[in-house]
């Protein structure tokens, strides 16, 4: 073998074997910065991002450092910087698991892949209430979502068929976007109602006497009236017997409702106050609900109990329940019943 023979094999083996090392080093390079996961989440397991509408590329890293969530940060910049991420970050609620790597994590964040969030509201005296415990789990903060509900022009917009602005509050668990705005959290419950106020339950409506805000008004005053849903039919169908009848409808809780929910009980000088939400009165409906009803209580009203009764008054057990009667005598005799048992408290 010559020598310069010798010189070329030198030379190749010098030259492969410094590809081997570049591209043992390239291999390394990209399983640690794409391949390897990168999250530090074995004691949380999953990891909730929360990205605001008006966050920048900064302000993720940002959150990401301080809660400790990746294991190494350069890289995942590095990577976001390489696929264009830091040029548009999308808002929302992403889930970041164990053992995510960074391709994985730009993926998801890059691509908008948000995970939905459950919010859930039941029935409030206030919508201010509401609009707090939605505003904890949306983007959207609760001043927002109250000044929506009360711009005329918006709610018009949302062209309620002649409902009044109160039937888009359909307390219930439903799936959001974390980043929905006041705007689209609104538009979702008219979606909401509609599909609550289906062609069954405007029937139903129809055939009670009447409208749709007035099977919500009177459902407020039953909400208040009594926490047990299996007694709600009965209760809805003395205050029917009442309104056929043009008789007051007597609701202590609509009393309640002028003083502010201000009084443990009623008084007779609550009854003197001027006002169309008095219902000792005035006869029939108020002109508005004194709370935003649960859905059960709602459907309470539209399968009112049919009977004959026309007074009700709290079980002197304290149970919750109500003994009903037919007879003004057999009312004052369960309503002292009650209140002497209540003074003996």
């Amino acid at each position: 073998m010559t020598s310069k023979t010798k010189k070329i094999i030198r030379y190749v083996a010098i030259t492969l074997l410094s590809l081997v090392i570049v591209s043992g080093v390239f291999v390394y390079i990209m399983y640690n910065t794409l391949i390897k996961p990168n999250t530090n989440l074995k004691e949380r397991v999953t990891y909730s991002l929360y990205i605001h509408s008006d966050a920048t590329f900064d302000d993720v890293v940002k959150t990401l450092e301080n809660d400790s969530v990746l294991l190494n940060i350069n890289s995942f910049v590095n990577v976001s910087k390489r696929q264009e991420y830091d040029n548009y970050v999308k808002p929302g609620r992403f889930l970041l698991h164990e053992g995510m790597n960074n391709r994985q994590i730009v993926r998801v964040l890059s691509g908008g892949l948000q995970s939905p969030v459950k919010v859930t509201f039941s029935y409030s005296r206030y919508l201010e209430k509401i609009a707090s415990k939605v505003s904890k789990q949306i983007e959207a903060d609760s001043a927002s979502i109250m000044n929506k509900y009360n711009d005329d022009s918006f709610i018009k917009s949302l062209d309620i068929e002649g409902r009044s602005k109160y039937t888009l509050v359909v307390p219930d668990t439903y799936e959001f976007y974390w980043n929905t705005s006041a705007e689209g959290f609104w538009k979702r419950m008219k979606l909401e109602s509609d599909r609550f106020w289906n062609e069954s339950r405007l029937k139903k409506a129809e055939m009670t006497g009447l409208t749709v805000d007035e099977v919500v008004i009177l459902a407020s005053i039953v909400e208040m009236e009594t926490s047990k849903n299996d007694e709600k039919a009965r209760i809805a169908g003395v205050y029917m017997n009442r309104l056929k009848k043009g008789i007051p409808l007597q609701a202590d809780p609509t009393l309640a409702y002028l003083i502010n929910w201000n009084a443990k009980r009623i008084l007779n000088q609550h009854k003197q106050i001027d006002s169309p939400y008095n219902t000792y009165m005035y006869k029939g409906l108020p002109p508005g609900p004194i709370c935003f009803p649960a859905t059960a209580t709602i459907d309470a009203v539209l399968n009112y109990e049919v009977h004959n009764y026309l007074y009700f008054c709290a079980k002197s057990d304290f149970s919750g329940y109500h003994s009903f009667s037919t007879t003004y005598t057999q009312h004052l005799l369960n309503a002292k019943s009650y209140h002497d048992a209540l003074n003996g408290r």
